[in-house]
């Protein structure tokens, strides 16, 4: 290939730099780092869950040090991210020295919060051993449970959704989303006891709220009866409310802002759920029929390969 049979296709693709208003080809640009936000997240985890998922025998011989350094790492990382994530969406109106104070001031609120968040993930795993009778152990939910994996992330992401940090506590749900199957925005409001069994498929919108001791199964989308308004519909209740002790079983769909799930119900799996259910109900399929019927042994030589 020479230089010049891609002088047109550079040419366009300077052209497209210069009208378009989501690149960041400008120096001046803020933007944090993917890399390095990921990073964050599983440093948090690792204090929370010390010698999981790094073998570092300073967890086990000085705790105290080993979180303290741990602490002031993830300080000095979620600092640097914040500030560029202010600086991105703030950057006409917000001077470099205000977004390091303000900062600054998010960074010390979030490592504050970390006890509160440890203690929460504490109650999901035992949410998840009391719920799953395949679980051998509270470590083995840790080690390698997905769904658990993706509530670490999303309350990790959550505080900084709190803090109105932008970007950044996206970056990490898609994280997890990537790797579980399990969408859950940062700004959804999830109480004490969650656990989601095998995870794959889940999706929970951005301003649905859930209770306590709540368990979903795969395939199940708390989502929005619409979203043809865009951006109209920014900061309106568009997902449902999940209150206390429901389970909703695979597959199944609650939608609508106004949509909510009384205290101690049950969804069935492949429920399509669009009006609010009363408390202690059960949410059933009807006109679904399962026939069996047995054809004569054949002979194994006659099967389609």
């Amino acid at each position: 290939m020479h230089r010049e049979d891609l002088e047109g296709t550079v040419r366009g693709i300077m052209e497209n730099y210069e009208s378009g208003d989501v690149f960041f080809t400008r120096p001046d640009r803020h933007f944090p780092s993917r890399k390095k936000v990921i990073e964050i997240v599983k440093d948090v985890r690792t204090i929370m869950f010390p010698r999981y998922f790094i073998d570092d025998m300073a967890a086990c011989s000085n705790l105290e040090y080993f979180a303290g350094s741990m602490l002031d790492r993830v300080g000095d990382a979620l600092f640097v991210q914040v500030r560029e994530a202010l600086l991105f969406r703030d950057s006409e109106t917000l001077s470099f020295h205000a977004a390091e104070g303000e900062a600054r001031r998010i960074t010390k609120t979030f490592l504050a919060r970390i006890p509160y968040l440890q203690s929460m993930l504490l109650k999901d795993v035992q949410a998840a051993f009391d719920g799953d009778p395949a679980a051998q152990s509270k470590e083995e939910i840790i080690f390698c449970y997905p769904g658990f994996f993706a509530i670490t992330v999303y309350r990790i992401a959550h505080e900084l959704y709190l803090l109105r940090v932008p970007l950044i506590p996206r970056i990490m749900t898609e994280y997890a989303h990537q790797g579980t199957g399990v969408d859950l925005n940062a700004g959804a409001q999830v109480g004490e006891y969650f656990f989601i069994d095998h995870a794959t498929g889940v999706v929970i919108g951005e301003t649905t709220r859930i209770g306590d001791h709540v368990k979903i199964y795969q395939g199940v989308t708390l989502g929005a009866l619409s979203t043809r308004g865009g951006q109209k519909l920014s900061g309106v209740k568009r997902h449902p409310t999940i209150e206390d002790n429901v389970t909703i079983y695979s597959n199944a769909s609650v939608l609508g802002g106004q949509t909510v799930v009384g205290e101690g119900s049950i969804i069935a799996g492949s429920a399509f759920v669009t009006e609010s259910v009363p408390p202690n109900s059960r949410v059933s399929v009807r006109g679904q029929e399962v026939n069996v019927r047995q054809s004569a042994k054949k002979d194994p030589s006659s099967y389609e390969i």
